[in-house]
């Protein structure tokens, strides 16, 4: 697993109340996140779950394509499978909280980007743009990891390509600012983030938070580990 260093900071987490996607649940707020993390460059991939788990449950096969068709269960199963041969608990699912902040990368904007996005920069559904973004390709498809441009602290796909899960139990967020959230404390779904090969642009946007029952599977639903520094 190839992870990259994201420092400790803050951010503001949500959309804008005047962004017409937002939720009547969301309230934009601040969260600061004490505790540098270290993440996923790129998705976890189909060999690389063929090494740990011995099979591949994709769709839309190929070694150095995401794994796909995994519910939020699959991937607990993952990580404790490669936490036995790392000796050690090492990786994890992201909260949603480190999620977010991994993908916007500093920037304020719905895309990690900028305004908005175009197929030549994400996998996404290319007849239905965000904003004054133009239309464009429609790939039907998942691609190969790391094929479109990363954002400015190197991650790839964090809009885009698979869904992917996060750690936390889907709820309203907190009315005040947080630190170090970990999400409600229960629920019946799991945040799933990011926008997916067939969503178009709006599902894609740094703050969408998509939500599924946890053993739910789709061949749009996969994931990218967070490593343990403890």
């Amino acid at each position: 697993m190839e992870l990259a260093w994201i420092p400790a900071g803050s951010f503001l987490m949500g959309y804008p109340a005047d962004e017409t996607a937002r939720l009547a649940i969301e309230t934009q707020h601040r969260v600061t996140l004490t505790k540098g993390f270290l993440v996923g460059v790129y998705l976890v991939t189909q060999a690389q779950w063929r090494a740990v788990m011995g099979d591949n449950p994709s769709y839309f096969e190929g070694d150095d394509r995401p794994v796909e068709m995994v519910s939020w269960e699959d991937c607990q199963e993952f990580c404790k499978q490669l936490n036995l041969k790392a000796g050690r608990a090492a990786y994890r699912l992201p909260t949603e909280a480190e999620w977010e902040y991994a993908c916007r990368a500093g920037t304020t904007t719905p895309f990690s980007f900028g305004e908005t996005v175009s197929p030549e920069q994400v996998n996404y559904d290319g007849h239905h743009p965000y904003g004054k973004g133009r239309k464009g390709q429609y790939r039907q498809q998942t691609t190969p990891v790391g094929s479109f441009p990363a954002n400015a602290w190197g991650l790839y796909d964090m809009h885009g390509n698979v869904w992917e899960w996060c750690q936390d139990w889907y709820g309203p967020y907190p009315q005040n600012n947080s630190t170090d959230p970990q999400g409600s404390i229960n629920g019946k779904a799991r945040v799933l983030r990011g926008g997916s090969w067939v969503d178009g642009a709006s599902y894609c946007h740094a703050a969408y938070r998509g939500r599924f029952e946890p053993g739910s599977r789709d061949q749009s639903f996969g994931f990218r580990v967070c490593g343990c520094l403890d």
